[in-house]
């Protein structure tokens, strides 16, 4: 059978949060629920400094600003980890090339991965902090549903995969307005900062 399927879902899942999906696919490759994940993703040192890792990201995304930090921050990071895990799947299988496999994880999860920091900057422009709970919530529930069911389903997997990718692009492209102003701010609050900082205050501090 084509691992082809997996790849996709693994990198779109990867573009999202992709220590949960090398956490999840070490922890059923390692009980035995599947034969298609490789030993690399099983080892106890993997699934470790994954499980951390989910931690980590699982906090800084849902408090607003850090968590638009955090996606600049794994704009390599997300790619680069959905082309490895779907070379790694592709070598495992032996019916795809891990070439092609690469470019497909790491293409699909750079397209994830735009598509969740552009609706981060956009639900970041809401003074309210619960609108960044509920979708970290919901992109967290969200991987480990899909990679679950990709496990046993991969074909129908793959193709709930593309349909939120394509959601996730129009739906970006319909706040894009509102990402504009929302970076318009941030790098007006960056140059307010930078001459407060130039200008500095006179010895003894500010005159009274």
């Amino acid at each position: 059978m084509s691992v082809l399927p997996l790849v996709f879902t693994s990198g779109w899942a990867s573009g999202i949060n992709a220590y949960a999906v090398v956490l999840l696919l070490g922890v059923f490759g390692a009980t035995g629920l599947t034969d298609e994940v490789p030993e690399a993703l099983q080892r106890p040192d993997v699934l470790i400094v994954a499980g951390v890792l989910f931690l980590c990201e699982a906090v800084a995304d849902k408090i607003p600003y850090v968590d638009s930090v955090w996606d600049t921050v794994h704009t390599v990071v997300r790619p680069v980890s959905g082309a490895v895990v779907a070379a790694l799947l592709a070598g495992q299988s032996g019916s795809l090339p891990e070439l092609a496999a690469g470019a497909v994880g790491g293409s699909t999860a750079l397209a994830s991965h735009l598509v969740k920091a552009g609706t981060r900057m956009a639900v970041n422009t809401s003074p309210e902090p619960f609108s960044n709970v509920v979708l970290s919530t919901a992109e967290d529930l969200g991987v480990a549903g899909v990679i679950s069911f990709a496990i046993f389903h991969p074909v129908a997997a793959a193709v709930i995969a593309g349909v939120l990718l394509l959601t996730g692009i129009v739906l970006v492209l319909f706040l894009a307005s509102r990402i504009r102003r929302f970076l318009r701010r941030r790098a007006q609050r960056r140059e307010e900062k930078r001459m407060a900082s130039s200008a500095g205050d006179p010895p003894g501090g500010p005159p009274r």
